[in-house]
């Protein structure tokens, strides 16, 4: 049998990468939308525009693909914060900083990402054999949100009657619970970004931090800019814990 050629062996690895990045996406966007119970393999191949069983030449099993998406959803959005804190200016206040990442969060979530859906919506329904890889993914997001609020209270700026680890399992709760409530029906994404903002930062900071803070307003998070965000989307439960 004749070997194919180097470029010919290229072509075909690259068709079954975008074959598998294909299936991928499709079930990133039903299980956000139908949830780990609700979604079916035939569903996800009617939106891959594949034949079920080509699925499982790229994954085992049902879970394997939805163990997938979950980890991909987390992972991509600690890529995407991590990048986002990185570019704003040095030495930036630290409650701005929690600004830009409140923004940065739902937006990555609710108009960038079906895969960021799917993994918040579902964290409190799949099996423990899917939550492991996810759950050590979420953790380092977690710890991302834990330094933003440390270095607010290094600077004197959170309040001192707050617990740093409640307060942050609180904001990141709110902030994942949007993923079960919001569509753009319910009014703009801005306008949900900008109240989040505000909740926030008037619930963490110190009577000092509150009155420095003028009539300013808070930075924009240096998103990438997304696809139309998804409306009409069936509901799923969301865990408050996830990525926290």
């Amino acid at each position: 049998m004749a070997r194919k050629s180097g470029a010919a062996a290229e072509e075909t690895t690259s068709k079954s990468a975008r074959t598998r990045e294909r299936i991928l996406d499709a079930a990133a966007h039903v299980l956000s939308r139908k949830g780990y119970a609700g979604t079916r393999l035939s569903d996800v191949a009617d939106q891959a525009e594949l034949q079920a069983p080509a699925i499982y030449y790229y994954f085992g099993s049902r879970d394997d693909l939805i163990e997938e998406v979950m980890w991909s959803g987390i992972a991509h959005m600690r890529e995407h914060m991590t990048k986002m804190l990185a570019a704003l200016p040095p030495g930036n206040d630290p409650l701005d900083r929690i600004d830009a990442a409140v923004e940065a969060h739902l937006r990555y979530c609710l108009e960038i990402s079906d895969y960021t859906t799917a993994s918040i919506r579902n964290a409190g329904q799949v099996p423990e054999s899917i939550a492991v890889r996810y759950e050590a993914e979420a953790s380092q997001y977690g710890d991302i949100w834990r330094q933003l609020l440390q270095d607010a209270v290094d600077a004197g700026l959170l309040r001192p009657d707050l617990e740093p680890f409640a307060a942050r399992m609180l904001v990141l709760g709110a902030l994942n619970w949007a993923a079960e409530w919001w569509n753009p029906r319910r009014g703009s994404l801005d306008t949900v970004v900008r109240t989040a903002q505000s909740l926030v930062r008037h619930g963490l900071s110190s009577q000092q931090a509150a009155a420095g803070a003028g009539a300013a307003s808070p930075p924009r998070a240096a998103s990438p800019p997304g696809p139309a965000a998804r409306a009409g989307r069936r509901p799923a439960s969301a865990d408050p814990r996830a990525a926290g």
